[in-house]
Parts: structure tokens; C-alpha cells; sequence
């Protein structure tokens, strides 16, 4: 980028500073302001890989600076060509488009992913987007791909993240990054950017997928950057900007819907000592209120992954679907816990998955058939780590790839039905079979056997607790 004449020397300054365009006005108009406020203005390194950032040492310079005086064509804090924005048509996604637009003088295309949050997100997305200044708006239907690819696997591991957590936002955020990263390459975009706060951690998951998937592409992170403190800040800019503001009743909680669950957060949630309210709750009954009769269903398990519901072969998504509502109308996968933040501090959330409780009661009940005993130790070993890489946004590590292809080859034969009972909130496993079963009823019965001579016990006994004898002689010397 071209640098304009030198400025004049000051006390306050060590070295002669060598300014773009956008920077050159911002330094004169904080110049005349107050002059001695800058200690030393030194030219970044590398102006052009990271022409995201502006002069930083202009701590506060007025926020009502003109873009047409910068360089035509420039924002505010430097230049973009065209941005992809995971957008929602919410308030903040709402008021990201001007404000990128404005600060990066980008053209602006939203992308929203349909991971089955429901269809009433996702109704007049596209009249919002570009009455906020969007030239376009992307909307891409990656329920299979989401249940299939990213579900599926973590469901084969085992992944729980603390004992509790089924891994539901986790798991989205990686196939919506990668889409994004998809449709940057289609109109081709040279960045991306995101509404997620400083504070969680979906800000790792999706810049650790663009990281992985394209390390060429600008980051931008509103949260991050603006002035913006809350909700009546975004409404002031959007009425500035001549943005419609959502007329929706805005939701006491922070939730995050897809086809795996739902998640709330905040309010009342937020002192741990408080329980949920019955109203929160949005697709599952209060178990109190369930039917009285309990119902039975059977899941058809393949080489680790479910198939089929009832005898019925049904595609991912659809699988996942149905047991939402089945397993919502008996109260079935509430869970309330405070789990670890990957930066840092702790957070409560309550999280609904019916249908994802379900399914992870049928596939760990089968591998009891199918594995042996340190099978089933060192997978469950595993799968606390895989839990952890992908709740922290790791889904594209290495290490979770590889950690994968152990799980699939593992659970080869993990193939059967298991048969559930569902009665308000529980889910209780009545009958299991595999023509993989390492069951053997001959073996098992207290009944005589070929195979098994109890007389055998003795000298197993003797030789395994060995150690154990010896220690004992040796304390009473013996």
C-alpha cells in the first residue's frame, strides 16, 4: 500500500511514523486533538498480512470519523474484499453486516447452516440479510452431513465431555465452519467472520476449523473489536444504521438449538443454586408429566453407528428426528450441569438431547455384548480425550482423526438391536443381541459345561493373587 509524505517532527515522537491512507487521517485528527498523547508511533510489521488491525496506540479516537475521508474504497480499520458471516438474523448478526461493511469496507455475504434448528430461524433470513446490507445470503441444509459425519462419530467413541455433557453445540460448530470456509471459495471471499463473544467457546471452534481448512483467510470477531457492551448499544447502532431491529421478544436465556439439542443459558441459571423453571424447557415434557405407560422401542446398531428404529431403516437425520420426538414426549435427556470452560472459567448450562440419550444408551449397552473387557477399558480411556478435542475445536486435529479410525475399526463387529424401555425421564435397557455376542449362555449358566471346568478357578485364583500373598508373608514374616 502506498505511504503518504512524512509528518512533521514532534517531541513526542522517537521516529518519523510512516502512515496508509485509513491511519494517516485517524493520526492528524488525534494529532490536533491532543498532540503530546502519542510516546512513539512506530509502522507495523508486515502491513499487509495483518491490515485487519489500525493504528492501535489511538486509544480513543472519535468514533464518528468519516469512512469517504480514507481512502476510497477502505473502512475504518482497514480493507477487506468480501467477508462470509455466520449469520442467524438475530440482533448482533443483524448489526454485523454495517458494521463490517463500515469498518473493513468489505461486501458482506451471510451464510446461515441448517442443522435442524427449526424452521421459524430460519423464515425470512434472506429479507433481513440484505436489509442489513448483505449482498447475498447463503443458506445451506447440513442436517445429514451434521448427524452423519460429526454425531455419528463422536456417538461410536463415546465422547461425553465431564461425565455429562453430549457434546451438541460442540459437534455443530465445526460443520458450519467448514461450510463457511466452502462458500468462501465459491464468491470468493478473503474473509470470515463470526458473532461469537470473547468469553465462550465457540469463538476456539469455528477460527480452529478456518485455521485448519484454509489458514489463508482473514478472522474478524466483532466481539472483539467494537464498542458495542450489550443489547441496547446494538439497537443505537442499528437505528443509526438504518438496520430493522428483531421485533421478537428477546429471550431471557442464551440457547443454542440443532438436531442433537438444545442448550439454555443465563438468568436464573446463572446462580447454581436456582432450579430450572418448568416453562424453559422446549422439547421435552417434565418427566412428572409424561405418560403413565411406559414405551419400548428397538435400535439396529451397525459396526458401531445406529440404522434403524423399530425394524424401519431411516437415514441419520431422520433416525434422529423421530427419537427427538419420542424420547421429548417421555422427558427423556435433561441434564443440568456446570462444566469447564475451555477458556477458563466455569459455566452452568442445561441442555434437552432426548433423542442423543437415547442412542448413547443403545450403542454403549451393545459393546458390553461385543467387546472384551480391555477393549472396553482402553476405548473408554480414549473417549474422554476425544470428548475433550472436540469440545475445545479440535474436530480437524490429527489426533481426533486418528483416534477415530481406532474407534471405527474397534467397533467392527458392534453390530445388533438393543432394546430400550422409556418411562418419565429414564431410559432402561431390557434386551440386547449381536450375532457378534461374546455372550455364551453354555459358558455363563450355572448349569455344567464343557468348556468351563470350575475346578480351573483354583489355580487361576492362586496365580493371580500372588503378589498379594506375597506382600502379606513379608509384613508378617513369614
Amino acid at each position: 500500500m502506498a505511504q503518504l509524505k512524512s509528518l512533521p517532527s514532534h517531541p513526542c515522537l522517537t521516529a518519523t511514523p510512516s502512515l496508509n491512507a485509513t491511519e494517516h487521517i485517524l493520526f492528524n485528527r488525534f494529532w490536533k486533538a491532543s498532540p503530546c498523547s502519542f510516546k512513539q508511533l512506530k509502522p507495523r510489521a508486515n502491513v499487509g498480512a495483518r491490515r485487519l488491525q489500525v493504528v492501535k496506540a489511538v486509544s480513543h479516537v472519535d468514533s464518528a470519523v468519516d469512512v469517504s475521508e480514507a481512502k476510497k474504497g477502505s473502512g475504518l480499520r482497514g480493507k477487506l474484499n468480501k467477508v462470509v458471516l455466520a449469520y442467524s438474523g438475530g440482533l448482533d448478526t443483524s448489526v454485523i453486516v454495517p458494521w463490517l461493511r463500515e469498518n473493513y469496507g468489505c461486501d458482506v455475504v451471510c451464510f446461515t447452516a441448517d442443522v435442524g434448528q427449526g424452521i421459524k430461524e430460519l423464515d425470512g433470513l434472506e429479507a433481513k440479510a440484505k436489509a442489513s446490507g448483505a449482498s447475498q445470503l447463503v443458506v445451506k441444509d447440513l442436517q445429514e452431513e451434521f448427524v452423519k459425519d460429526y454425531v455419528f462419530p463422536c456417538l461410536r467413541a463415546g465422547a461425553i465431555y465431564e461425565r455429562k455433557y453430549l457434546l451438541g453445540t460442540s459437534m455443530a460448530r465445526p460443520v458450519i465452519a467448514k461450510a463457511m470456509v466452502d462458500v468462501a471459495k465459491e464468491v470468493g471471499a478473503d474473509a470470515v467472520a463470526h458473532g461469537c463473544t470473547g468469553k465462550g467457546n465457540d469463538q476456539v471452534r469455528f477460527e480452529l476449523t478456518f485455521f485448519a481448512l484454509n489458514p489463508k483467510l482473514n478472522i474478524v470477531a466483532p466481539w472483539r473489536e467494537w464498542d458495542i457492551t450489550g443489547r441496547e448499544d446494538a439497537i443505537e447502532y442499528a437505528k443509526k444504521h438504518n438496520v430493522p431491529v428483531p421485533v421478537t421478544k428477546k429471550s431471557i436465556y442464551s440457547r443454542d438449538r440443532n438436531l442433537w439439542h438444545l442448550s439454555h443459558e443465563g438468568d436464573i441459571l446463572e446462580d447454581t443454586a436456582n432450579e430450572p423453571q418448568k416453562d424453559m424447557y422446549m422439547i421435552s415434557v417434565d418427566p412428572e408429566d409424561a405418560p403413565d405407560q411406559p414405551e419400548y422401542l428397538e435400535i439396529g446398531i451397525e459396526s458401531g453407528l445406529p440404522v434403524s428404529l423399530n425394524g424401519k431403516t431411516l437415514s441419520p437425520a431422520t433416525l434422529l428426528t423421530e427419537l427427538n420426538e419420542i424420547g421429548g414426549r417421555h422427558g427423556v435427556g435433561r441434564i443440568d450441569m456446570v462444566e469447564n470452560r475451555l477458556v477458563g472459567m466455569k459455566s452452568r448450562g442445561v441442555y434437552e438431547t432426548p433423542g442423543g440419550t437415547i442412542l448413547f444408551a443403545a450403542a454403549r449397552e451393545l459393546e458390553f455384548l461385543t467387546l472384551d473387557r480391555e477393549t472396553i477399558q482402553v476405548k473408554d480411556s480414549l473417549a474422554l480425550k476425544y470428548a475433550e478435542l472436540v469440545y475445545a475445536g479440535r474436530w480437524f486435529d490429527p489426533l481426533r482423526e486418528s483416534m477415530d479410525a481406532f474407534m471405527q475399526k474397534i467397533t467392527e463387529t458392534t453390530t445388533g438391536s438393543v432394546t430400550l424401555k422409556l418411562y418419565k425421564g429414564s431410559v432402561t435397557v431390557t434386551g440386547r443381541k449381536s450375532p457378534f455376542s461374546l455372550y455364551r449362555q453354555d459358558i455363563s449358566s450355572f448349569e455344567g459345561s464343557d468348556v468351563y471346568d470350575q475346578a480351573d478357578a483354583a489355580g487361576f485364583i492362586r496365580l493371580y493373587g500372588l503378589p498379594m500373598r506375597v506382600r502379606a508373608m513379608l509384613e508378617q514374616g513369614i
